[in-house]
């Protein structure tokens, strides 16, 4: 879809911060009715947080845009593969749709814990995925020569 793509740019934007940040370069938007309404990147190293993920800062800023902590009818766009812990906080929020770039096999919910959204959650995996991935190829380059 043309959108997804529109998002997907977004959400690599968000990336791109995390990476000029220092932070593992994912970044994240959530999207409702058309409009982003929530953005979110890598603030683990920033935060000190091993839960600071790009999705987590994202749901945040959505349920608190919302004034609820439920996502029904929003889309998050996100440059990786949600984790397992991401995701178990995605399937919480209920959110309507998960569009992501790059698989994540190391670390990716659709390995270890493909039952953890919640079970009307349609997901869309690979929209810019090759650029998606060169970001993350490129900083793991750099920080493990």
């Amino acid at each position: 879809m043309k959108n997804d793509e529109r998002f997907m740019k977004l959400a690599l934007d968000e990336a791109r911060k995390a990476e000029s940040e220092g932070e593992v370069p994912i970044g994240a938007v959530i999207v409702s009715k058309g409009m982003v309404i929530a953005r979110g990147h890598n603030l683990t190293e920033h935060l000190h947080d091993v839960t600071a993920h790009a999705e987590m800062q994202a749901i945040t800023a959505a349920a608190e845009h919302l004034g609820g902590k439920y996502l029904q009818d929003c889309t998050l766009y996100v440059t990786v593969e949600p984790c397992v812990m991401c995701a178990g906080a995605l399937g919480w929020s209920q959110i309507s749709r998960i569009v992501y770039g790059a698989p994540d096999e190391k670390r990716g919910f659709r390995s270890f814990a493909p039952q953890a959204l919640h079970p009307k959650t349609e997901v869309e995996e690979g929209v810019m995925c090759e650029e998606c991935a060169a970001m993350m190829t490129e900083f793991f380059k750099k920080k493990r020569p």
